[in-house]
């Protein structure tokens, strides 16, 4: 079996994973998740991942994650990136440079769990975030490494979780 066919199929198995992980999470306070496949696992800095999701309650807080997924074959300990969080304006209300590390810089071993060769990395972007007011908002990601392309990064995404 070749690699990119290899590649795929550990995909395909993240994503059903993802499907089988969405449906049971919905007590949990997700109100948003989506993730995108990256072409070859190439993210090219121009490439912004970006998702739209609409906030109703804006009497609590909110976690923003990232979604990550690497092979073991990905060539750095993590991953720099900046979010921009808009409104539906598309005024930015956050926007930060963030350092995510997907290995352990001493020993190597990735964070995140694994399937085959891929790991997947929930890493938080904003911690208890107050949305101004309900409406529609935006989050954007943006790769900023000193290589362009980055090599084996198949998947971006977000998720949005309501505290409880």
């Amino acid at each position: 079996m070749n690699k990119q066919v290899k590649n795929s199929i550990l995909i395909a198995l993240f994503s059903l994973q993802f499907l089988f992980f969405a449906v049971s999470c919905k007590d949990n306070g997700i109100i948003y998740e989506q993730t995108k496949d990256i072409d070859n696992g190439k993210w090219k800095v121009a490439d912004v991942y970006s998702c739209g999701f609409q906030i109703e309650d804006v009497s609590k807080t909110y976690d923003i994650s990232y979604i990550i997924r690497n092979s073991s074959k990905y060539a750095f300990y993590n991953l720099y990136v900046t979010y921009y969080l808009e409104d539906d304006k598309g005024k930015i209300i956050s926007s930060s440079l963030q350092n995510l590390q997907l290995l352990d810089a001493g020993t190597g071993e990735p964070f995140g769990s694994g399937l085959g060769d891929l790991y997947e990395h929930e890493i938080t972007a904003l911690d208890k975030f107050k949305f101004p007011q309900k409406g529609n908002y935006k989050f954007k990601v943006k790769q900023y490494m000193r290589q362009d392309p980055i090599n084996e990064i198949f998947t971006v995404g977000a998720r949005v979780k309501k505290n409880l």
